[in-house]
């Protein structure tokens, strides 16, 4: 067995079940916090109706790292390491979705100015960082996962069902099973231009950046860069058009 799953399994049954549920949702956030954001999850994290949305709206950002105004949280948002996200004003995370900014030693998650995350859509980090630009918004079951770093520039539309990887690959050439492996194998940094338009159940995988206002058809999977003003699809998505560069 290797060092790093070595690592892992002792990371997994070590210590107290506090202690593992504080690692999963709040890392090294300090207890009075943790006590605190227990109660208002606890509380007000499902309730319903116009009360549920003020309450929230109003007692929430004082998790975070920072959090600007007029930010919206719908219903059952589950937020794990809070200290770690940074909200711009006018985010909205519709129901159910969740933002995970978990790592030992990572920047985090920040989402700019009126970012919407629609219901069910996941962010999470595997001890990387992601970078959401202003206007971006995410339809309902997406997933953006980073465990190296993943840049979403400004003004880009996300359909439903999209998948965005940076990291969480595995390494082929080791003999330890895949289940005792990090997976956070990468084949170098994400980024998303500006303006993008990402169809419906489109992947991009780990490594195959966007260049600005490129469109990716639905369904399509892409696996190598995609130059700007690009429209690509396929799987594996190639290029079968060029937009007119703006002026």
């Amino acid at each position: 067995m290797t060092e790093s799953a070595e690592f892992k399994v002792k990371e997994i049954t070590k210590g107290s079940a506090f202690g593992a549920y504080r690692a999963l949702m709040y890392g090294d956030l300090g207890l009075g916090k943790i006590v605190w954001a227990e109660l208002l999850f606890t509380l007000i994290g499902g309730l319903g109706g116009a009360a549920g949305l003020f309450l929230r709206m109003k007692l929430y950002p004082t998790l975070f790292k920072t959090c600007g105004r007029k930010v919206v949280f719908g219903k059952n948002v589950t937020i794990r390491h809070p200290h770690k996200i940074a909200l711009g004003a006018g985010v909205v995370l519709d129901d159910n979705c969740v933002v995970d900014a978990k790592g030992a030693d990572n920047r985090g998650i920040v989402l700019g100015d009126r970012v919407y995350v629609g219901r069910n859509t996941i962010i999470y980090c595997k001890n990387g960082d992601i970078e959401i630009g202003e206007n971006v918004s995410f339809s309902a079951n997406c997933i953006v996962f980073s465990s190296n770093q993943l840049t979403m520039k400004k003004n880009s539309v996300v359909a439903a069902f999209v998948y965005l990887l940076s990291g969480g690959e595995y390494d082929l050439a080791d003999a330890t099973p895949f289940a005792l492996q990090k997976g956070t194998c990468t084949k170098g940094p994400l980024e998303i231009g500006e303006g993008c338009w990402l169809g419906a159940g489109a992947k991009i995988l780990d490594g195959a950046s966007l260049g600005d206002r490129c469109v990716i058809g639905a369904g399509a999977v892409v696996n190598q860069p995609v130059p700007a003003d690009a429209i690509a699809v396929g799987v594996p998505a190639r290029v079968v058009k060029t937009r007119k560069a703006a002026e």
